[in-house]
């Protein structure tokens, strides 16, 4: 262990002290928490950044011509701004929704009942969260489009010939993942988004999974939309982000009407306020807004490059580690994966793998993860995920092996 210690590029011990929950114990052990797919813990900055504006700065905003009013709009413009820089977008670009899902159903809903029509061809992939398949699968019922698949290899990457092959002149809007909720497969989202332009499609990237593990540029992908949750980011959860280019933003009808979207009301018409704001309707979470800005902030302390590399080596331990319990096998063995060991153990049933590992503390995922077309390609019902994030350890993922290890022993 000490031989791996001193590859860490991280103070991991000061980083987790900033993490309150990772001092609890979980049935007298103390917690292993290694379920950041599904959702980040929150570091003391941002705890306390909501906190103090809750207590002392609260107002809403972009109403109040008062001084905490103008104050708390002011606070909410600049993490709109922090969250731009941190995807290299343009402030008017970033919409802020209530997650991930629900950027996708603004896309899907408001671009796609303007621009889809039947005959017209939605791409999205095997590997796709439910988020990023119902939304498509209802807009092409109403409007008549239809909905095809880009298949995945045995690995857990995309097919890219296949892909290529599906591509044509009747494609409107690609929708893929950037990385895998389950393989934790790293889409080359540069490349998918250049081959559909040249089909002059639009493509949409989920970054739910990408935006915490490494730097994520629009403008170098080149996407027409990206989408992401605050609380996979250490944010708080109900906030999420859409970027939208300009251009497309400005074409898209609203999603959601009501106050503050408006430039005029009567009641022979009504007309809207330009993008972000024309999709932004009524009171906005201005808490969770300022905490994500926080969030940022802290990310951007600590260093996404550092970040990276450190959980690519946590990955590396992982997997080198958990390959020598007896009748593990894994689910996504491509070579570029971001920090996600998805997994059965024998005939063992995921939720009581899970079920014995919380025994001892440690906080794993079992289920089909929002997403049944990537388990039925792989022939399971579901896995075990293990996710890690820069606050994990190496001792973390020795615990894992441990507890497994005892399930293998109780169960044979």
């Amino acid at each position: 262990m000490s031989v791996i210690m001193e590859k860490e590029a991280l103070d991991v011990k000061k980083i987790r002290a900033g993490f309150p929950e990772l001092l609890r114990s979980v049935n007298a052990y103390p917690l292993v928490y290694l379920d950041n797919a599904a959702t980040g813990l929150k570091p003391s900055a941002v705890i306390e950044r909501m906190r103090a504006f809750d207590m002392l700065e609260y107002a809403t905003v972009r109403r109040g011509s008062y001084k905490i009013g103008e104050e708390a709009t002011e606070q909410f413009e600049l993490a709109r701004a922090d969250v731009a820089r941190f995807i290299n977008a343009n402030p008017g670009e970033v919409v802020f929704t209530s997650g991930a899902t629900q950027s996708i159903n603004l896309v899907a809903s408001s671009w796609g009942r303007k621009f889809l029509k039947e005959g017209d061809e939605v791409l999205v992939s095997a590997m796709e969260h439910h988020a990023n398949i119902v939304p498509w699968q209802m807009v092409c019922a109403e409007t008549g489009a239809k909905l095809r698949v880009i298949p995945v290899d045995d690995t857990g990457e995309l097919v890219m010939d296949e892909y290529a092959r599906l591509l044509g002149p009747r494609t409107k809007i690609v929708a893929v993942t950037h990385v895998s909720n389950v393989l934790g497969t790293v889409n080359p989202v540069r490349d998918i988004t250049a081959m559909a332009h040249g089909e002059g499609a639009r493509v949409l990237i989920d970054g739910a999974q990408a935006i915490p593990h490494m730097k994520v540029d629009v403008r170098g992908i080149d996407c027409d939309f990206y989408v992401f949750s605050s609380h996979k980011l250490y944010g708080p959860t109900g906030l999420g982000v859409l970027y939208g280019k300009a251009d497309v933003l400005e074409s898209m009808p609203p999603y959601v009407t009501g106050g503050d979207m408006i430039e005029r009301v009567t009641f022979e018409k009504t007309t809207f306020r330009k993008a972000p704001a024309r999709f932004e309707a009524g009171t906005p979470p201005v808490t969770q807004v300022i905490g994500l800005g926080e969030a940022v902030r802290y990310i951007q302390r600590v260093g996404l490059g550092r970040i990276e590399e450190y959980e690519r080596e946590l990955l590396e331990y992982g997997e080198r580690t958990l390959s020598a319990i007896p009748g593990i096998r894994f689910i996504g063995t491509a070579p570029g994966k971001a920090s996600i060991i998805s997994f059965t153990l024998g005939d063992i049933h995921p939720h009581d793998i899970v079920t014995a590992l919380d025994h001892h503390g440690v906080a794993v995922r079992g289920g089909h993860h929002c997403a049944q077309p990537l388990m039925d390609r792989f022939g399971v019902p579901a896995t075990v995920r293990a996710s890690f994030a820069f606050y994990n350890t190496f001792a973390d993922i020795a615990t894992l092996a441990e507890g497994l290890r005892e399930v293998v022993e109780v169960f044979s």
